[in-house]
């Protein structure tokens, strides 16, 4: 029916269910958060406590989130920024091909207009791309974590590198044949290439000497309580055993008392019938000598 008032229950609903909505600050705030433990979140795997961290951060901001709702909040932005992606390359790739490539940048724009945190999500996912890209240097230089541990092992490299250089120089002058030089340096990078293999190598070695002093010790500790459970078995087994015994005693025990009681008792009653028998006996005799005097008179 037109014009029916909504009851005061169904306001209450509606307003704690925009209540829960996120706000623009609430998102943004939100992101420039999750943006900061980015690069925890990409190093762990349990992400649990991180999405604590993050309620915290809220709510010291004002904001009160739980855990789970930062989550689902993460999940649905990246799949929005996906999505928009998404749209943004395939309008790009259409106008590309028919205007070279200006209406596709104001495609772009637009797609990204349509999600307001789309510059957001970008830097953060840009942030992952550069670190990627950093890490990737510092291995292909060799500024590896184990090469720092190696005792020196990248100025002897480097001295290496310099001397074969100064050889690859004198050899350009005398000869100048660049193609020379060019296999010296497809040697010397060869060999460098050989250096970090064996040290990598080497840590593949250790780790297999942990691994197998780690297994030599769980059989030792897997044997050890073996030999535990046996021995806290059979002494089970000796009490077992110590228990049946006493039992078996104390049931031949109680039969015996058994055997004696009912011998107490058969000697008695053959001696109750002995006296009954006399008694009866007795009482026959005075009978018949109360007979015959009765008769003589």
């Amino acid at each position: 029916m037109r014009g029916r008032r909504c009851s005061p229950t169904h306001r209450r609903r509606s307003s704690g269910s925009a209540s829960r909505r996120w706000s623009h600050a609430e998102t943004a705030a939100f992101l420039a958060i999750r943006a900061d433990l980015d690069h925890s979140f990409l190093s762990t795997k349990r992400n649990k406590a991180l999405w604590e961290a993050a309620s915290a951060r809220l709510h010291a901001l004002g904001f009160a989130r739980t855990p789970d709702q930062c989550k689902s909040k993460w999940k649905n932005l990246v799949t929005r920024f996906k999505g928009t992606e998404g749209a943004a390359a395939v309008a790009a790739a259409g106008t590309d091909q028919m205007q070279g490539g200006q209406v596709g940048g104001a495609a772009a724009r637009g797609s990204s207009s349509s999600f307001p945190f789309h510059d957001e999500l970008r830097r953060i996912f840009d942030a992952r791309v550069e670190r990627a890209r950093a890490l990737e240097r510092k291995k292909v230089k060799g500024k590896d974590p184990d090469d720092d541990h190696d005792g020196g092992g990248d100025g002897d490299e480097d001295d290496e590198e310099e001397a074969d250089q100064q050889v690859d120089e004198e050899d350009d002058g005398a000869s100048g044949d660049t193609t020379r030089a060019g296999s010296k340096k497809r040697r010397r990078k060869a060999a460098a290439a050989a250096r970090r293999t064996g040290s990598t190598g080497g840590v593949e070695g250790e780790v297999e000497a942990m691994l197998r002093e780690f297994m030599r010790r769980q059989i030792e500790m897997e044997e050890r309580w073996m030999e535990a459970a046996e021995a806290r078995e059979a002494e089970r087994r000796a009490r077992e055993e110590e228990w049946r015994t006493a039992m078996v005693a104390l049931g031949e025990e109680r039969l015996a008392l058994v055997r004696r009681w009912r011998e107490r008792e058969d000697a008695w009653r053959a001696r109750a019938e002995e006296r009954e028998e006399r008694r009866h006996q007795l009482v026959a005799a005075l009978l018949a000598k109360l007979g015959a005097g009765d008769a003589s008179a």
